[in-house]
């Protein structure tokens, strides 16, 4: 009755009661079918006996005539059913933790707690946007030219903070015994079927024109998808990945109070924390991976607090999400930075991946997700929160090692410009001067 009361809490009845009405037509047409396949054997067979008799096979040899249709018809009618059973099974979401609220939006997400006093300026911030391009470190008209709207071109100490953003979250995971991975950034619709309900994810995903591949939404997928139909041995797990990847998808949805600007774009970096892990493990290591996410945002300085989504804001696949929101000044908003999800044994029944020894029983693994840092996101975080009155943004310490030694950002662009234009004109002058 848990299976039943947990889907009830986010997915409409009908999917589940389709789900088994279809399994038992399967089943029922399946003994259809191989009834009248034993059928006709015994026919064949009679009809053999019937002649070697020298009695009249006719009768035997009409019944026989009619089989086949009765069996082609019973055929398709079990592989239709077959479809519709699989296409239900793969919509059916996990089943939720007993902890997660019951809801039907965000609204109804939980607040656990919070980190830092958010900031409020006494001056009228910038536009993260605006400010990005006024410092030239960001050409989004550029990117609408070339690629489309939700594109941009990086720029100077924005590309390099992009980076350092990169760098210091993979170091920051390798330390808490995380093996850092960088996954293609394709993947079979099998291997991402597997990942996702891909009747409400396809909409947001690349596909390859003419190819059996789409571009990855997040390197959550292809790390999960990695150990599809292996057997993995037991000793090994937990096994703990730093994913990083360039991610895309077609739905950036809106923009908040700034229309230009990097919060929500068609093509973003990230690093992943992605484990798998033995099920009596995965909850323990679900607060873990929480912890390192707090603490990297700790280290940035970067007020935020933890939200636990409600049933209906929780993803399909999740059996219970943690989101972590990033203070934004400029809009006067938590708005989330990153999510956490113990998906249980759901991705690996559907991929096949389980663990165990050689001539023990075997068990599905838990898979676990949660995005340590997406940096877009980051970015328009520290642009806001580390501005200053004057257009200068402060890096904070935890980066400075991975730009350079570089503190700031806006100040030293510009002094660089105007002693690049001290020294063109100062050239013209001895040119005009020989």
């Amino acid at each position: 009755m848990h299976g039943v009361a947990s889907h009830a809490r986010r997915e409409p009845i009908p999917v589940l009661e389709n789900a088994i009405r279809w399994d038992r037509e399967w089943r029922e047409g399946q003994q259809e079918l191989d009834r009248l396949r034993h059928l006709r054997n015994v026919v064949s067979q009679e009809i053999r006996e019937l002649k070697k008799a020298g009695r009249d096979p006719a009768g035997k040899i009409r019944e026989a005539a009619e089989l086949p249709d009765r069996i082609n018809t019973m055929e398709a009618r079990v592989a239709d059913l077959q479809k519709k059973l699989r296409d239900a099974m793969l919509r059916l979401p996990n089943l939720l933790h007993k902890s997660v609220p019951t809801g039907a939006t965000e609204a109804e997400n939980i607040e656990v707690r919070r980190w830092g006093t958010p900031k409020a300026p006494k001056f009228e911030l910038k536009p993260h946007g605006e400010l990005a391009e006024s410092l030239g470190l960001a050409d989004f008209e550029r990117g609408r030219k070339t690629a489309g709207a939700g594109f941009v071109y990086l720029l100077g100490d924005l590309a390099r903070l992009d980076a350092a953003l990169l760098r210091f979250g993979t170091d920051f995971l390798v330390k808490r015994g995380f093996t850092p991975l960088f996954p293609p950034h394709v993947l079979r619709r099998a291997a991402y079927e597997g990942m996702v309900d891909l009747t409400a994810f396809e909409d947001l995903m690349y596909k390859i024109e003419g190819e059996d591949l789409y571009l990855i939404a997040t390197s959550e997928h292809p790390i999960g998808a990695m150990y599809m139909d292996e057997i993995l041995d037991a000793d090994r797990l937990p096994i703990r990945y730093a994913g990083t990847s360039t991610n895309f998808r077609k739905e950036i949805g809106a923009h908040g109070v700034d229309t230009r600007g990097l919060f929500r774009m068609h093509q973003f970096n990230k690093v992943e924390q992605f484990v798998f892990s033995r099920p009596e493990e995965s909850w323990t290591i679900h607060e873990v991976l929480q912890k390192n996410a707090e603490d990297f945002y700790r280290a940035l300085g970067i007020p935020f607090r933890v939200v636990i989504l409600s049933s209906g804001d929780t993803g399909k696949v999740a059996a219970k999400t943690y989101d972590l929101e990033a203070w934004f000044p400029r809009q006067n908003a938590y708005r989330e930075v990153g999510s956490n999800s113990n998906c249980t044994d759901y991705q690996a029944r559907r991929l096949n991946i389980r663990a165990g020894k050689v001539g023990g029983d075997k068990f599905f693994v838990h898979t676990l997700n949660n995005t340590l840092v997406a940096t877009s996101r980051c970015m328009v975080a520290i642009l806001e929160n580390f501005q200053r009155a004057d257009g200068t943004v402060v890096v904070p310490k935890a980066l400075r090692p991975y730009m350079g030694g570089v503190g700031e950002i806006g100040r030293k662009t510009t002094a660089r410009r105007k002693r690049k234009g001290t020294t063109r004109k100062a050239s013209a002058r001895r040119r005009r001067a020989h």
